[in-house]
């Protein structure tokens, strides 16, 4: 790691054979030494905030930026004190953060990490369905509650085997979560901007929803799993919701934007629809007062979707791929561009 130390020496004095990278902080990453050092093994790794008392020394060495949880942000004012800059090297699939277009103008490669979070996304989408069904967060309250002695009657909750699921957002983490939800019997629906091929329908026995109405209106759950563009910014509002069963539940595992949070906290309110289980929301955190917080019927996890290890770790690895080509001129695996 990086100490104040071993900044403060003259740049002449570190081994010139790697290429310098700024990343929001040296120590971050979970705390996980081992994903610091695959960012090491290949780049001189410097903290933003050790950067900032000296941009003038370090400036015109950094060649990489490493995005963790959308910081260091990439604003005019930092980008006009990195001279060499050539990649931003975001972690995660998501770059709804970055403004793309403006990057590529100044010359800058932009990169995501698609794919390695499909698992772990779809997991957590599979969590947050079963815990919804089956109550399980109530459940954990009740059996813990030290002021209940004796067995009570249990809250019931929603069979998922055999029951609707509606994708909307099939890619791949939409086709990870059919897959898995194909496992309890579900009949699967989806909505997608282009329809997937026979085999990948077949593969996880998924039936194409051309319009979207019809997939609300059907599903006992509908799950969120799309990309958060200017289309996809407020899906799902009052009227979307009003198409919803009223013992649908509703999960989103993409982006906080893509739902009306004022417009589900009314159906949550009135019984428009049973329950919704988020892994997202606007903003992150919620502010503690905010309504959402006190309902009986919702979940909220923070933005977990991708936090095992294993993920966590081929997505930096992923990261360092990317900037790597992109430092050396070769193609690069994972560039996004506007």
């Amino acid at each position: 790691m990086w100490t104040s130390a071993t900044l403060q020496k003259p740049l002449q004095m570190i081994a010139e054979d790697k290429p310098w990278a700024l990343f929001s902080t040296a120590g971050d990453l979970g705390l996980f030494k081992e994903l610091r050092d695959v960012m090491k093994k290949h780049f001189h790794i410097l903290s933003h905030e050790e950067f900032l008392r000296d941009p003038q020394m370090y400036g015109p060495k950094i060649q990489g930026v490493f995005l963790w949880d959308q910081l260091p942000a990439m604003e005019p004012a930092l980008l006009d004190m990195l001279p060499a800059l050539k990649v931003v090297a975001n972690g995660g699939a998501g770059v709804n953060h970055l403004d793309v277009a403006y990057l590529n103008k100044r010359g800058l490669t932009v990169t995501n990490t698609p794919g390695v979070v499909s698992n772990a996304t779809a997991d957590i989408a599979m969590a947050l369905m079963l815990a919804s069904a089956r109550r399980i967060v109530e459940g954990h309250k009740i059996a813990v509650d030290p002021k209940i002695a004796c067995k009570i009657q249990y809250p019931m909750g929603v069979e998922v085997t055999g029951s609707t699921l509606g994708i909307i957002g099939m890619g791949q983490i939409g086709q990870e979560i059919a897959k898995r939800s194909k496992g309890f019997n579900m009949e699967i629906l989806y909505h997608n901007r282009r329809r997937k091929s026979v085999e990948d329908e077949q593969e996880v026995g998924a039936t194409y929803c051309e319009n979207m109405d019809d997939l609300l209106r059907r599903s006992d759950f509908v799950m969120l799993a799309v990309n958060l563009t200017k289309e996809t910014t407020g899906l799902i509002s009052y009227r979307e919701l009003a198409l919803m069963k009223p013992t649908a539940t509703l999960v989103n595992i993409s982006r906080g934007h893509v739902v009306d949070q004022d417009a589900l906290l009314e159906a949550l309110q009135s019984g428009t629809i049973l329950a919704a289980a988020l892994d997202v929301t606007y903003p992150e955190p919620l502010p503690r007062d905010h309504p959402l917080l006190g309902l009986p019927n919702i979940i909220i996890t923070p933005h977990v979707g991708t936090n095992t290890y294993s993920t966590i770790k081929k997505m930096v690895e992923k990261m360092v791929d990317n900037a790597l080509a992109a430092v050396e001129g070769r193609p690069v695996p994972n560039e996004v561009k506007s």
